[in-house]
């Protein structure tokens, strides 16, 4: 196994357990401990780990890049509906728009109103919480189930075949060099389908997720129409990204770009 899946499978396990021991990786993976000792030093310098006496646990609770499939308090709460708040209010009756997997865009389709309208979604969360509004009609691409998510080369040929109005992605980081990154590499062409397919694509992130980074890229900054973030991100932080060439969406600030 190389070392870059070997990192993917490592960030899997702590996103699922919180913390993960060198002997069960080594048992898993079936490498030694040396090798696994060295891989979670190579993921602590990148900030994604913490090394602790014989394991790792999560540099941060909020690393989350899909949901995690166990209960758990949820971080970053007030943030995230403020995110999504700006995030509808830039949908309207009758659009299609697409709704990646993730919690901001969770709170997005629980926020949506029940009017006419079509949400193509790939989570199984935001497919629940839509099934109740009557008005809404709701395309799923299908693939098989990843976690929360319904992934593969049939989801994503099915959403290329789409007229997607607007797109809503959900990102693990934003990184002024690395762009918008994810933990799982599993979805990244999953991800490469909503933005090439939508005619505008946005990311929603919380500020606490600017200048982190995750092991995957999955688009450029330039890639997108807008990052949709909370009112909490410095003034400083939204001027470098847009230096970067990027548009911010900040919730409660009018005329931002």
């Amino acid at each position: 196994m190389n070392p870059l899946r070997r990192y993917e499978k490592i960030m899997e396990l702590l996103l699922a357990e919180r913390e993960v021991t060198v002997a069960k990786l080594t048992e898993q993976l079936r490498v030694t401990g040396k090798t696994i000792r060295e891989d979670l030093a190579k993921l602590e310098e990148k900030g994604l780990l913490a090394r602790i006496h014989g394991g790792a646990v999560l540099a941060q609770e909020n690393q989350l890049g899909i949901l995690s499939p166990k209960p758990a308090a949820v971080p970053n709460e007030a943030e995230r509906s403020e995110t999504a708040a700006a995030a509808i209010a830039l949908i309207g009756p009758h659009d299609v728009i697409a709704l990646d997997g993730g919690r901001t865009t969770l709170e997005m389709a629980r926020r949506l109103p029940d009017q006419p309208m079509t949400v193509v979604t790939n989570d199984l969360f935001i497919l629940a919480e839509l099934a109740r509004k009557e008005q809404i009609r709701l395309v799923v691409p299908g693939g098989y189930q990843y976690r929360n998510m319904l992934i593969g080369s049939e989801a994503e040929a099915y959403i290329r075949k789409l007229n997607i109005s607007k797109a809503f992605l959900s990102a693990t980081g934003v990184h002024p060099t690395y762009g918008f990154t994810i933990y799982a590499g599993e979805s990244v062409q999953l991800k490469r389908a909503w933005l090439e397919t939508a005619k505008a694509s946005y990311v929603v992130a919380d500020h606490y997720k600017f200048g982190q980074a995750a092991l995957f890229t999955f688009a450029k900054l330039s890639e997108v129409e807008a990052i949709i973030t909370d009112s909490g991100i410095e003034a400083e932080t939204a001027e470098l990204f847009r230096q970067e060439g990027t548009h911010i969406l900040i919730h409660g600030r009018e005329g931002q770009s």
